[in-house]
């Protein structure tokens, strides 16, 4: 078959399952954007105002569906764009492709400064994400595409990138189309689930802790975790693995409590910033001996790090279902420690109600969220509050950056979960600070219907690095403070809706109308500077001060 480079990575993507590429032509994509012309009834092209937009959509598209995001941008600048997403993409495991261009072949490696050349740009990218190829002709494009989903996929998932020189996306080769590969992911091996099995056996009060590895395994978990009357925890990535409606379930602050007691701890698809991190101050430490430690993860080089007692190496479905088969062949079956469970978690509620005003915010989202809704955060105070304060019901509906905390990704990730789930109601929690890295985006919404709501968190101020100042440097605040713009004036000029509130009963008015409509909204929510309680304690924690 006759096809251009271009044609054969679109044909290549349809056989991939892909419907949706955010991004923006440029030169050197021309060719690449002329073929997404022709399957223009298959693939949506959602075009951004910026590429940082492409990438974190793309990010809020897959982290919110498990399926593989795609985006595109030019080489050299256009690329660099997008850093911040493919970060936060390789740190929180998720799977995206970034189509882009490159200089002419001719001019590759030469240094005269062609259009967007920048040194080595294939280079640069594999040195931040999993994998990154070069694509020289048109016959290699549909082996080179599947690769690309490959290793975005299998293992540890994480963001790829296809470069197709310039000269080469217009050349016309004769091209073999390939169907996608089949992926599969291993359950451990018999051996490392016995020994996990013996040593479970063995424990008096084991605590499950879960990230974002185990999303997909969500049914397992409850199985191993009602077997052992074990309280399922989670930070962050691993929110609404098990509904926090389970009686098991608990958010971090509750683990806190229950973890003096905990002998035991299995950790599933989750590196454990949890307990050795934020309990330790944030600080490096070596793990200690106790409590003993077992860990499932795909990942075998996640177990160099805080090395387990006992390691299972495969992916959490099958092998947490492997591991309560295992125990349960040994009889094993803990006591019902639901009510301790239950009366750790009031104890919290109690005093994490007092963050104010986040958690009263909280609670008003959490009400008119569906079930099956999503929330994006944002490094904010009221993001940083949800997540040890906001109730989460199902996989995938809690949307988070991971370990990078890039300012700015929550609006424009949040833009990305709405296309991707257009029947869900999506809410974003953004800051003042935050919103405004990616702000014009609203003309993206606006163009393409990606009804979003935003509540934009206006205290005028990078409200964290305030109260460190203050609290910190003796109040020797500087760069903190924000002068902003009119944010419902901005958002009718984008010509969508637009809502300011001062306080919870105004915000539940504006969300119960803005949901109701068939638009994006913007609601101003405008905080007095400095008013908001710190989430800090309940988070970063000193729990081995006595270990």
């Amino acid at each position: 078959m006759q096809l251009t480079t271009g044609q054969a990575i679109v044909q290549s993507l349809l056989r991939q399952g892909v419907d949706t590429v955010f991004g923006m032509p440029g030169v050197q994509t021309y060719d690449l954007f002329d073929a997404f012309y022709d399957v223009r009834d298959k693939i949506r092209v959602v075009l951004v105002r910026h590429e940082q937009a492409a990438a974190y959509m793309a990010y809020g598209y897959a982290r919110s569906t498990g399926k593989v995001g795609v985006f595109s941008v030019v080489p050299g600048p256009g690329v660099l764009n997008t850093m911040s997403a493919l970060c936060t993409a390789q740190g929180s495991n998720v799977p995206l492709v970034c189509l882009t261009s490159e200089i002419p072949t001719d001019f590759q490696g030469k240094g005269r400064r062609h259009l967007h050349e920048i040194r080595d740009q294939l280079g640069t990218l594999r040195s931040l994400i999993k994998w990154a190829e070069q694509c020289d002709a048109p016959e290699a494009a549909p082996a080179l595409v599947n690769e690309a989903f490959k290793q975005s996929q299998s293992g540890r998932p994480g963001p790829v990138s296809l470069q197709v020189p310039w000269n080469v996306l217009g050349q016309t080769g004769d091209v073999i189309l390939l169907d996608p590969e089949d992926l599969t992911r291993p359950a451990a091996q018999a051996d490392e689930i016995n020994a996990a099995a013996d040593l479970i056996a063995g424990a008096s009060a084991p605590m499950i802790y879960v990230g974002g590895g185990a999303l997909h395994a969500g049914a397992e978990v409850i199985e191993l975790a009602e077997r052992l009357g074990a309280p399922i925890a989670s930070f962050r990535s691993g929110r609404g693995v098990v509904s926090d409606d389970h009686p098991l379930t608990v958010m971090l602050p509750v683990a806190a409590e229950l973890w003096e007691e905990t002998d035991l701890v299995i950790g599933i698809g989750s590196r454990l910033e949890g307990p050795y991190m934020r309990w330790n101050q944030m600080q490096w430490m070596e793990r200690p001996a106790d409590p003993k430690l077992v860990r499932i993860d795909i990942d075998p080089q996640e177990m160099d790090y805080w090395a387990p007692d006992a390691a299972l190496v495969g992916d959490s479905k099958p092998t947490t279902k492997a591991l309560t088969a295992a125990l349960a062949a040994r009889g094993v079956n803990f006591e019902d420690r639901s009510a301790k469970i239950a009366a750790a978690k009031a104890k919290v509620r109690e005093e994490i109600i007092a963050v104010q005003p986040q958690m009263d915010i909280l609670d008003t989202v959490r009400d008119i969220l569906p079930a099956d809704g999503f929330v994006t955060g944002e490094m904010t105070q009221v993001g940083f509050a949800s997540q040890v304060g906001f109730p989460v019901y199902a996989p995938r509906t809690y949307v988070t950056c991971g370990h990078q905390d890039g300012l700015g990704y929550g609006f424009l990730t949040a833009l990305g979960v709405k296309v991707a789930n257009p029947n869900k109601m999506v809410i974003c929690l953004t800051g003042d600070g935050g919103f405004q890295f990616g702000l014009q985006d609203l003309a993206t919404a606006k163009q393409f219907s990606i009804n979003l709501i935003t509540i934009v968190f206006n205290n005028s101020a990078y409200g964290n690095v305030r109260r460190d100042q203050q609290t910190r440097y003796g109040g020797r605040v500087i760069g903190a403070d924000l002068e902003n713009p009119d944010f419902p004036a901005l958002a009718t000029a984008y010509g969508v809706g637009a809502y300011q509130v001062t306080d919870v009963a105004g915000l539940r008015t504006s969300l119960e109308e803005a949901a109701g409509k068939s638009e994006p909204a913007v609601i101003d929510f405008v905080l007095e500077k400095g008013s908001e309680g710190s989430p800090w304690p309940f988070i970063i924690r000193d729990a081995w001060a006595n270990g």
